[in-house]
Parts: C-alpha cells; structure tokens; sequence
C-alpha cells in the first residue's frame, strides 16, 4: 500500500506536501566600499520614507484636531444660541403675565373701589366742613443764606486767617 491510502487513527489531517517550493532570493553580499553606499543609500531611503510617513501622519492629526474643535465651537454655539431663545421665550411670557397684571390692577383702581372699601373695611367717612382746620403761615423766607459768610471769609486777607487760628 501506498503512503496516501493508510488509514490514519488520529483526528489531525494529513498534511500534504506543497508540489512547489517557495523561492527565497538570496542577497549577494558585496564586499568593500559599494556595500557600505548601498547600505546608507538604504538608510537614507528609509529615513526620508519614515520622514514622509511621519508628516502625512501629522497632518492627518492636525486636520482632525482642527475639525474637532470647530465641531466643539459649533456644538457651544449651539448650545449658546438654544439657551437664549428659551431666555427669550421665558422673557416674553413673563412680559405677557406682567401687562395681564397691570390691566387687572388698573382695572381694580378707581375712585369708587377705594372709597367704598375705605368706608366698609376702614369704618372711614367724608369730610364734613367742621373737620377742615385752616392755618396761617406768615410770608417770611425761612431760609438763611450763606452766601453773605462766604463772601466775608473771601474778603480776609492770609494774615488775617492766620491770627484766627491762633
């Protein structure tokens, strides 16, 4: 019997072999000064890859960053704009309910209300002409002027203001 038709007793697969081989290239070494220029070109290949690399990687950050924080600013904005229409939305209703309670007020007010609820609660009466007491105030100006003192004190002399304060 063949290889290939046993039977096999455990649970793996057979493995088959691959009817190719993989070629691997190998890499001639160079001796002396060629493979040391090679290898810095290969270097210096990387390091500007690498560099390359590196700024699209910054770039792409920075851009997301930008864009986060106008986002950021937009949703504050937002955020900003919605608060004052409820401000003002509250503002006017608070305005209306004010006008109601002026026009109820005034509504409210009048000469007869206040003198009916002056003579029921109040016990109050009108004015009868023995209640009314006239008095005489002469016509004198009961106010001094201070203009005559100032004048007076601008008038002294330095010497003189001196002698006062001793």
């Amino acid at each position: 019997m063949s290889e290939s038709y046993r039977y096999q007793y455990d649970t793996s697969p057979k493995k088959i072999k691959p009817e190719y081989q993989v070629r691997r290239e190998k890499t001639k070494k160079k001796t002396g000064i060629k493979t040391s220029q090679a290898n810095k070109k290969l270097r210096n290949k990387r390091i500007i890859e690498t560099k390359k690399k590196a700024k699209v990687i910054i770039y792409v950050l920075a851009t997301f960053s930008i864009i986060f924080t106008i986002s950021y600013r937009n949703t504050l904005i937002n955020e900003a704009y919605s608060k004052t229409e409820t401000l003002k939305n509250d503002l006017s209703n608070i305005e209306k309910e004010n006008e109601q309670i002026e026009v109820n007020i005034e509504n409210s007010i009048n000469l007869t209300n206040i003198g009916q609820v002056a003579k029921e609660k109040l016990g109050m009466t009108t004015l009868t002409t023995k209640q009314t007491v006239y008095i005489n105030l002469p016509k004198q100006d009961y106010i001094e002027s201070e203009s005559d003192e100032v004048s007076k004190d601008e008038k002294k002399s330095l010497l003189e203001k001196i002698k006062e304060l001793f």
